[in-house]
């Protein structure tokens, strides 16, 4: 069987889970009062080009104008000259485009898991074709190198910086949707923001989860106050140790790590755990325990109306071979000190081309500002 089918297989289900954990639990969430929000389940107005690019801009978190070439393929490197490239930041898609490019009921995600720090562990971009009900989510690594001149040049830095200096949720917001289109030439539609703090108090809610370990994961960090230990075998996990078996890689000595994709599959499993956990009957008596959690640690820009529509849409994909998972290409990394993930960016234009694009307009190499060194 091709490598590549072993993985959609692999990960027919995530997209159902992650959403389950986001969206459709939302509809156990508030099923008390579903005959008053049936009235407003609607799909979502996506914004004019022209609306979303007069929001907000943080001028504290400016990246570089351009860079100075891009990786094409493994044996040959193109050089784009900056003055031909004209980046700008303020725009949330290719300047070329219009609204006339924009595929009807074609919805675009971006989904973040914040940790404690707030730092971005998990970066997603998801669609889904309402047409075609077709549904595709590509991962892209947290450790992947930006090109942008503040510190911390990681993907997973982008919500800290721009959350700094008082901009608070909507500069991280906004620096993490800029940096996203980096990669991706344009920013999603819609946002959705996971504080981790959320899963923890979801899986102690729902009496804790079990996920299956292939070996010892065991890993200390002072400066994090981290100290991951669980044993090999079957477990049943409370929030923490949920969290701590979706956040390892590296291990102490004598101890064997894994690589960021695995850690991805790792945070996947944990989800389909927890997704199936909320599933069961007993669970819609802790209602009111999961409105204070949605309250407190999930922020997007999606209304109750257009949540419960996705979740509707959900279940007709659900049982189809219409869902797939992907990971951004990539180079290699950087080695020590930094581990930065190199992506590759004539992989991630067509990923992005035949997945998530959202315009009959293809991405070009020219709208994102992938840095190869």
């Amino acid at each position: 069987m091709e490598k590549s089918t072993i993985q959609k297989k692999r990960f027919r289900g995530f997209l159902k889970s992650l959403i389950m954990i986001t969206l459709v639990s939302l509809v156990l969430i508030f099923s008390f009062s579903i005959y008053t929000v049936y009235r407003v389940v609607a799909p979502p107005d996506i914004p004019t080009l022209q609306e979303r690019d007069n929001r907000p801009v943080f001028a504290a978190v400016e990246p570089e104008p351009a860079w100075e070439y891009i990786y094409i393929t493994n044996e040959a490197e193109e050089y784009i000259e900056n003055d031909e490239h004209n980046w700008d930041y303020n725009l949330t898609a290719p300047e070329r485009f219009t609204d006339d490019d924009r595929r009807d009921n074609f919805f675009t995600f971006l989904i973040v898991g914040l940790n404690e720090g707030q730092n971005a562990n998990t970066v997603m971009v998801a669609s889904y074709d309402a047409n075609s009900r077709e549904a595709n989510l590509i991962s892209i690594p947290r450790d992947s190198l930006m090109n942008v001149n503040r510190i911390g040049r990681k993907l997973s830095s982008s919500y800290i910086a721009g959350s700094g200096g008082g901009r608070g949720r909507a500069g991280g917001i906004d620096a993490i949707q800029r940096d996203v289109r980096s990669v991706i030439g344009f920013v999603p539609d819609f946002y959705i923001i996971i504080d981790y703090a959320a899963f923890h108090t979801i899986i102690d809610t729902v009496g804790g989860v079990e996920i299956y370990v292939p070996f010892h994961k065991r890993y200390t960090d002072k400066f994090q106050d981290l100290d991951i230990d669980i044993p090999p075998g079957l477990q049943h996990m409370d929030g923490e140790t949920a969290l701590h078996f979706a956040r390892f890689r590296r291990a102490n000595s004598g101890f064997q790590g894994i690589t960021d994709y695995q850690r991805i599959e790792n945070q996947q499993e944990v989800i389909n755990a927890v997704g199936r956990r909320l599933l069961r009957p007993q669970s819609l008596l802790q209602i009111p325990t999961f409105v204070g959690i949605f309250n407190d640690y999930v922020y997007t820009n999606l209304t109750m109306g257009n949540m419960l529509w996705f979740a509707r849409e959900l279940n007709r994909v659900r049982g189809t071979d219409a869902l797939s998972s992907h990971t951004t290409p990539m180079l290699g990394t950087s080695g020590a000190p930094m581990w930065y993930e190199i992506l590759n960016a004539r992989g991630v234009v067509d990923l992005v081309n035949e997945t998530v694009n959202p315009f009959y307009r293809d991405i070009e190499l020219r709208d994102v500002n992938i840095v190869t060194q």
